[in-house]
């Protein structure tokens, strides 16, 4: 390869880094969180927040017109509420609550809240409220404004136990009685569903940490040395995204995306430097491992936990991140390490072009995130 042709090289890699980092974003589970309640049989009250810039080019891309880049500059929160107002009878085509299989017509109030750090995006507050159909028995919901997985919580009033369901974008609810108590999901049901979320925070949506078990498993091929370092990781994470979720500590995400994104460079940038594992490697994964922790709780806290099985969705949330986790590396491991990690090609080829690739990328989710 000549001098010319790496630089077109590196040039790709650059900006083909760039622009992947600058459209995957970590933790997209949760942007989206829907309540409904049902006062004394005669008035729902139903709550929708989302991220509003989000739903504006979803809306825009409806009306197939440009909606302009984040943040329009000319929109307070008051003018961006008026600007979704004015697209109301747009909004309401993929939005439908219904009572005994009938649409209703809800009067809907939208509001916006401001982004409260870097990191937060601008929350949009939709409000729909209207009567219960008289003798109404069953209420069902559908919300296609979104493509991942929300939590629809659904309360007979405002002292009753809620019930949460967990629905895809455009997915119907189960019917749910308006004159019998509701009933309680059941637990294999939340197992499997935060189970699944679990996994789902890893692969696809969380590609900082994948990039981070990737550098780990870059590291060594021995099993081992894999070994230590993921056992270390998983006791961190699991340790700070149960105190977390508990309300025993707290971070900020402005502090604790952009030390994430650090952790993941640094891991790279050593795998450039040693072949051995060393002591201090052990400690710095299990340090890391905590930082990666409270980012999942606050993953985990937007998606919501149901009380009447909060550890059980716990304990399977944190389940599903670690067989996400062994995925990255049982793939890693099949598609490189076991047919060419014992080639003396394998580290100059392999380990270090992955390991800038993977350090580059952090570097700019640093700054970034900064």
């Amino acid at each position: 390869m000549t001098s010319v042709h790496r630089r077109v090289a590196g040039c790709v890699v650059v900006v083909s880094l760039m622009a992947v980092s600058s459209l995957v974003r970590a933790h997209e589970l949760g942007t989206t969180l829907v309540s409904a309640v049902f006062h004394d049989g005669r008035a729902y009250d139903i709550e929708i927040v989302t991220d509003a810039m989000s739903l504006a080019e979803k809306l825009e891309a409806v009306a197939g017109t440009h909606v302009p880049s984040l943040p329009p500059a000319a929109l307070t929160p008051a003018g961006f509420a008026r600007w979704l107002g004015e697209r109301d009878d747009i909004f309401r085509q993929r939005v439908t609550a219904a009572f005994d299989g009938a649409a209703v017509r809800p009067t809907i109030r939208y509001s916006v809240s401001p982004a409260t750090d870097a990191m937060s995006p601008i929350l949009a507050t939709i409000r729909l409220t209207g009567e219960i159909p008289r003798d109404a028995r069953h209420f069902t919901w559908a919300y296609a404004w979104t493509f991942t997985s929300y939590a629809l919580t659904v309360k007979g009033n405002e002292a009753a136990a809620a019930t949460v369901e967990w629905l895809e974008g455009g997915q119907s609810s189960a019917p749910f009685p308006l004159t019998t108590p509701p009933p309680r999901a059941r637990r294999a049901a939340t197992a499997w569903r935060y189970l699944a979320l679990g996994f789902a925070h890893i692969v696809p949506h969380g590609l900082d940490h994948m990039l981070f078990v990737l550098g780990i498993f870059l590291f060594s091929r021995r099993l081992r040395t894999v070994l230590w370092q993921v056992s270390a990781f998983t006791v961190a994470h699991s340790l700070t995204l149960g105190l977390s979720i508990c309300g025993v500590i707290a971070a900020p995400p402005a502090v604790v995306e952009p030390l994430i994104a650090v952790s993941i460079a640094y891991i790279a940038i050593e795998n450039l430097l040693l072949t051995e594992l060393k002591p201090w490697r052990i400690v710095l994964v299990f340090a890391f491992g905590l930082l990666h922790g409270m980012g999942f709780a606050g993953a985990l806290s937007e998606l919501g936990l149901p009380r009447s099985d909060f550890f059980t969705a716990l304990l399977t949330f944190n389940i599903g991140v670690e067989a996400g986790q062994l995925a990255v590396i049982g793939a890693a491991f099949l598609l490189v390490g076991w047919q060419c990690g014992d080639r003396a090609w394998y580290r100059p080829r392999v380990v270090v072009p992955a390991s800038v690739l993977i350090g580059c990328m952090a570097l700019y989710w640093t700054f970034d995130r900064l």
